[in-house]
């Protein structure tokens, strides 16, 4: 019985990602996937890697081995349903070009149809690294690292499009048929040794072949109630020796299974398929094919185009592209799209996956590729030594009560009056009037006219009615702590269409790794305050242009019915403000106008005017010092630190004293599939006054491949540091370090300190224990 399209579109995240509990694959899991390896490559008639284990199985399993073998002789020539569509493509497009050579796709591949199977095969089971002339890999304590030859990638005449489909742009090369023709058959016949696979690297008799991948990127969104996300389909095929490009490909965008089996067959699956087809092909060995023999024209024999694009030669020797990587790429309205790519730099493959999803896009119509990033951002604030919903929730009407009874299911009702998460024990739900302070370490409220109250405890996470979440949380540079509060509802940011380099990757990081702290210096205690004394009781009626009437009073700065933003628009010069008021705005220092801003932040109602008692210097040697105290406890200042200065010094600005880095979540990084539809056709949404459509976007990629260009800097990129410590970890263009390398980094007790503490553990533990070799 066959899978219905909604049975189809249900993932198998294990199986096509790779998601499990586990980060470190377990010794049975890898004695299992070199069975199940071992048995693929017998059934291709090909070297098994084989211990006492593994050779018992393969003789348990030859009677079912050999009546395979025998069925595949029967299909020697039958291809995959995709392979087919491309190879008839491939047929057709080059019918009218009698001097190409005969192109057929393998028939016999080793089809990497489960997640992780690239991965193991990518490093011998008996070594820790593999190395050729095309990358070097290595099995590293926190997952795998692969470095390709070429660890960057260039565009400078990189871009070739055979002649004979769709038009081809102007700032692409345009390359004759049959020299596409004679590209695509040496693609297709790589030296042998590129075929080795490194598997079986180790023994006496190694595996030769083709290794291919079926990948269903997004096309289409998917948009609950109007329309399906829908998907095109793509080969890749790599010379065994590449299959580690192979694993980088299957860790973004996902492993949609055998392409033999009629359930994973795009053509049988109308409601998700665009129609629409790729190849990938790598073929890194293209580089040293000259152009004559390709079928180049001599220069004095070429137009002025092939002039332009190097499409000819005038020494015999000259080699294709000058002998440096390019991307060839033959495609025509029936939707079929062939690319061979002289390279075995990951960022090319990945690259060219985001092309054919948007040759898709542009011929399937109303959706679009966009080369974008994007996250959620919750808004977070520094709530000082106090929360209650007085003034930091929005209004919302949500109580207690009505939070127990929508996830009931979820949460356990305790009869205090709180409620505690069934899944996440350090997630507790507060009734509306609790008070959380940090002086006693104490959340209080009234329950059954009963006061009560629990203890705040950090690693906990308190969540008020209306969604607003509060934390305890310590300074990350000192031994201070407050607490933090992030709303309930966050804001989606989107950047479309940006070029490389333009800060898609950026948009998603916390700023907290660029902020710095350290003491709130005042100049003279006295002074500064009685300014700041006169600043907070000044009469602000007289500040506008425009005068206001004589009855107007103007709110008092520390009146609950002014925010801190208020204050600071109050202070800051204005085009409405009369030049008397911005002259005088501009005669107060800049610190001192901070101090305003640090009073109205921790003022509290009950204080009245006895708000200068909680503020105070220590006196050091028999004067009063400049480092400011609040409760006499030492206060924090913050600041940004933005670029550098032409002598390279940090370039910083002072932040708001309530200001704390937003949480964010990673929706987008590279690739985005994005649809437009009328407004109308949601009533659930708000009709927006001059909006007639809104924007659905699904990002292409189940992992971001991330860049972390600061990890260089000790301690700096503290995701990044955390990211490289964990296990199940795919990491490229790094030096692989020994145990010797991490003791001397551990013995370095400067140098070691200045690293995050999950980078400290990581490196500790590969100091102190043996079991890795990288």
């Amino acid at each position: 019985m066959r899978q219905t399209n909604d049975e189809r579109e249900t993932m198998d995240y294990k199986r096509q990602l790779g998601f499990s509990k586990e980060l470190i694959m377990s010794d049975l899991k890898k004695e299992r996937m070199i069975q199940y390896i071992n048995l693929k490559l017998s059934s291709l008639e090909l070297p098994v890697f084989a211990d006492d284990n593994d050779k018992g199985f393969i003789e348990i399993a030859h009677d079912l081995i050999a009546s395979y073998q025998e069925k595949s002789r029967l299909l020697a020539d039958h291809l995959c349903p995709p392979d087919e569509r491309i190879q008839q493509f491939i047929n057709s497009y080059l019918e009218d070009c009698p001097e190409a050579p005969k192109i057929l796709l393998p028939a016999k591949t080793f089809i990497l149809d489960h997640h992780g199977i690239a991965r193991m095969l990518s490093i011998p089971p008996n070594a820790d690294s593999y190395t050729s002339p095309l990358v070097h890999s290595y099995r590293v304590k926190q997952g795998i690292l692969h470095n390709p030859k070429n660890d960057r990638r260039t565009t400078k005449g990189v871009f070739h499009v055979a002649e004979g489909g769709l038009p081809i742009p102007d700032d692409k090369k345009a390359v004759p048929k049959l020299v596409f023709a004679r590209l695509l058959e040496a693609a297709l016949n790589p030296p042998q040794s590129f075929l080795e696979l490194p598997f079986t690297s180790k023994s006496e008799n190694m595996a030769q072949t083709f290794v291919s991948l079926y990948l269903r990127p997004t096309v289409s969104p998917d948009i609950p109630g109007f329309s399906v996300r829908k998907s095109m389909e793509i080969r890749l095929f790599a010379p065994g020796s590449l299959v580690s490009n192979l694993d980088f490909a299957e860790s973004i965008f996902g492993n949609a299974g055998d392409p033999l089996l009629p359930e994973n067959d795009a053509a049988l699956d109308l409601a998700h398929w665009t129609g629409h087809t790729g190849a990938i092909i790598l073929a890194p060995h293209l580089i040293h094919l000259t152009k004559k023999e390709l079928g180049l024209p001599h220069v004095s024999k070429a137009s002025k185009r092939q002039k332009r694009d190097g499409m000819c030669w005038e020494n015999k020797d000259e080699r294709y592209n000058d002998g440096t990587a390019f991307k060839i790429t033959a495609r025509s309205e029936k939707g079929v799209i062939v690319t061979v790519i002289a390279d075995n730099y990951f960022g090319y493959t990945k690259k060219e996956v985001k092309t054919q999803i948007g040759f898709a896009a542009n011929l399937f119509g109303n959706v679009e590729e966009e080369h974008s990033g994007g996250a959620m951002a919750f808004p977070s604030y520094n709530l000082g030594d106090e929360f209650h919903d007085d003034t930091q929730v929005a209004k919302s009407g949500h109580n207690f009560e009505e939070m127990s009874k929508i996830f009931a299911d979820t949460i356990q009702i305790h009869p205090e009056g709180y409620a505690t998460d069934k899944n996440y024990s350090n997630i507790v739900y507060l009734p509306e009037k609790a008070r959380i302070k940090l002086n006693n370490m104490q959340i209080c409220w009234e329950h059954n006219g009963q006061g009560q109250k629990l203890k705040l405890l950090r690693d906990h996470i308190y969540f008020h009615p209306a969604g607003y979440k509060v934390r305890l949380e310590k300074n990350p540079e000192i031994n201070s702590w407050n607490l933090t509060g992030t709303v309930a509802e966050g804001l989606f940011i989107h950047k479309p269409s940006t070029v490389s380099g333009g800060g898609k990757s950026e948009i998603s990081k916390s700023i907290s790794d660029a902020i710095l702290y350290g003491p709130y210096f005042v100049a003279d205690f006295e002074k500064d305050f009685d300014l700041v004394n006169e600043i907070i009781h000044r009469d602000y009626c007289d500040r506008f242009q425009n005068k206001l009437p004589d009855n107007h009073i103007s709110r008092a700065i520390l009146s609950s019915e002014r925010s801190l933003g208020s204050v600071i628009k109050l202070l800051t010069p204005s085009k409405d403000y009369t030049e008397e008021y911005n002259n005088w705005l501009n005669t107060i220092p800049l610190y001192v106008k901070g101090l305003v801003f640090l009073v109205k932040r921790l003022y509290r109602l009950e204080w009245g005017e006895s708000w200068r008692q909680f503020f105070s210097v220590d006196i050091v040697n028999g004067k009063p010092g400049n480092e400011l105290k609040f409760k006499n406890n030492k206060l924090i200042a913050s600041y940004l630190r933005v670029g550098r200065t032409k002598d390279g010094y940090w370039r910083t600005f002072r932040l708001r004293q309530d200001f704390n880095a937003a949480d964010k979540i990673q929706f987008e990084d590279d690739i985005t599939a994005s649809t437009v539809v009328p407004i109308q056709e949601f009533s659930v949404l708000p009709q927006v006054e001059g909006f007639h459509g809104l924007k659905f976007l699904e990002n292409c990629e189940y992992r971001f491949f991330q860049r972390p260009d600061d990890a260089i800097h000790r301690g700096y990129d503290k995701q990044a540091e955390s990211d490289l410590s964990k296990g199940n970890t795919f990491i490229s263009n790094f030096e692989a370090l020994t145990r010797q390398d991490a003791i001397a980094i551990f013995e370095d007790a400067i140098a070691f300190e200045e690293y995050s503490e999950p980078m400290q553990q990581n490196i500790r533990d590969m100091a102190e224990k043996s079991k890795w070799s990288y």
